[in-house]
């Protein structure tokens, strides 16, 4: 019986066990630019025990950031500061993948420079607010992107995957979940398109698949891997039955070979079946679990054959040696939400390990 204890090849990376960090935005990229820190690389380093570490969202493109101090990769800047992170984690024996997220339409102005303002596949709002260094902001009615604007999108994201690269990543997710850029114009709901990236099923998958090809051609499909999150309703994200779209999504991307489908798990654990089947590598899988963190046996569900390997998030957060802890049963250190988005090292750097 396989354990999510036991090793698996990911992208050509032989990884310590099949539990994962998950992507979690903290917001404490204070380095010039939204450029990471060396308390960043800290804290990365700490929790290289994990199979896979996915980092925070990282923008793509100066457009693409929605929240205040979350880092980019689309600078050298940027670039040379990821280097750091990644270097300490690979001295730790870590496996690192970036994870590439644009917004679209959750951000704000304020956030972004020179005038720009959030995007998307249709000029259509979202309900509910923002945080800015300047308090909570409603958002705003986003540009629609036009065709050219599409296809730089694309690239802006093939260019951040080979950033990524260069600064010493194993790899990269595309973050197509929780309501950003990928996922609205996956969504009916904020895509009111009538070209060929809306309108039926295969018009709303495009942008996906080709968000994907690109990245696998620009740096290798065995180093890529996908975010989804079917029907949920987070950002504001209107999703009906959105099984056979998904489907449809997977049967495109089956031939680039990507290293693994990360699947955010709604209540529909049907669904869940369903994408396993149609999922032909890798299959990660974050639990549902609302409205509890995942917990410790969450792991079972490797055991089962539920999932290839498991991914944690605020469990993760708050014990940077969790694998060490779920093989021995615990304890485990508590969450502390007050301290999830933005600060200094306290409930980020200063959770406790076993040994400590």
């Amino acid at each position: 019986m396989t354990t999510a204890f036991d090793p698996i090849v990911l992208g050509g990376k032989r990884l310590a066990s099949r539990v994962a960090m998950a992507p979690m935005t903290r917001s404490r990229a204070y380095g010039p630019g939204a450029a990471p820190t060396d308390l960043m690389a800290t804290y990365y380093a700490q929790r290289a025990g994990a199979g896979l570490i996915v980092t925070e969202g990282i923008q793509p493109s100066p457009v693409g950031q929605g929240y205040p101090d979350t880092p980019g990769l689309h600078t050298a800047g940027q670039v040379a500061a990821w280097r750091t992170v990644t270097d300490a984690v690979h001295r730790e024996g870590g496996v690192i993948f970036a994870q590439l997220m644009h917004t679209g339409r959750i951000g704000h102005p304020s956030l972004l420079p020179d005038g720009l303002v959030p995007v998307a596949p249709s000029p259509v709002a979202a309900k509910g607010q923002v945080f800015t260094h300047e308090g909570p902001k409603d958002y705003v009615t986003p540009k629609e992107l036009d065709e050219a604007e599409i296809r730089q999108t694309v690239a802006d994201f093939a260019t951040a995957a080979r950033n990524a690269v260069e600064a010493g990543f194993d790899g990269v997710e595309i973050h197509g979940a929780n309501g950003y850029l990928i996922h609205q114009f996956l969504a009916p709901g904020s895509n009111r398109r009538t070209d060929d990236w809306g309108g039926g099923t295969e018009g709303r998958i495009r942008f996906a698949v080709e968000v994907a090809t690109a990245v696998a051609e620009a740096i290798g499909g065995h180093r890529v891997g996908l975010r989804i999150s079917p029907g949920n309703p987070y950002n504001d994200i209107a999703e009906e039955n959105p099984g056979d779209a998904y489907e449809a999504l997977l049967e495109r991307l089956g031939g680039l070979d990507l290293a693994y489908l990360h699947l955010l798990e709604g209540p529909d654990s049907t669904l869940t079946a369903r994408l396993r089947k149609a999922w032909p590598g890798t299959f990660v899988l974050n639990p549902f679990t609302h409205p509890e963190v995942t917990g410790p046996d969450a792991v079972r569900l490797v055991e089962d054959g539920s999932a290839d390997m498991i991914a944690y998030g605020a469990l993760f957060l708050a014990n940077p040696d969790l694998p060490a802890r779920l093989a021995a049963g615990g304890p485990f250190n508590t969450p502390d939400p007050a301290t999830f988005y933005g600060g200094d090292h306290r409930g980020y750097t200063d959770y406790p390990a076993l040994t400590s």
